[in-house]
């Protein structure tokens, strides 16, 4: 896999969810191709030094999301059937939790509603001008 995975114990953010999420990233910005084998649990759980379980979870979880597909004694692989869809919703989903963390950050912060609205607003503006 040409795509190398980390993980930040100190982030918050349980380590199965920071590989679906890194997975589906590289999925969406077509670093990991359709049809392109996944290290193998085992393997990517002493890449990163965590236990398999929470490899296995993640897996699970692409694969259920549609992302990845598992073939017993083959190994796991990008989805290669309507591989373009998938990707779609990788994105999303990526963009979401990004979206997400930064309103939780605001409202911890102070902001009201409106605020937080006027802020996205702004951005949005900033990076899609056509569509005013």
């Amino acid at each position: 896999m040409p795509v190398s995975l980390t993980v930040d114990t100190r982030s918050g953010v349980p380590i199965y969810q920071q590989i679906v999420e890194q997975v589906k990233r590289s999925t969406a910005l077509g670093v990991l191709q359709a049809g392109e084998q996944l290290p193998t649990v085992k393997q990517l759980a002493i890449d990163l030094t965590v236990n398999p379980n929470t490899v296995a979870r993640a897996y699970r979880d692409l694969e259920r999301d549609g992302v990845i597909e598992t073939a017993p004694g083959r190994g796991s692989f990008v989805k290669t059937d309507g591989a373009t869809a998938p990707a779609r919703l990788a994105a999303n989903d990526v963009a979401r939790t990004a979206v997400e963390t930064a309103v939780r950050e605001a409202k911890a912060m102070g902001l009201s509603r409106s605020d937080v609205r006027t802020v996205i607003d702004t951005v949005l503006d900033r990076w899609f001008p056509e569509e005013k």
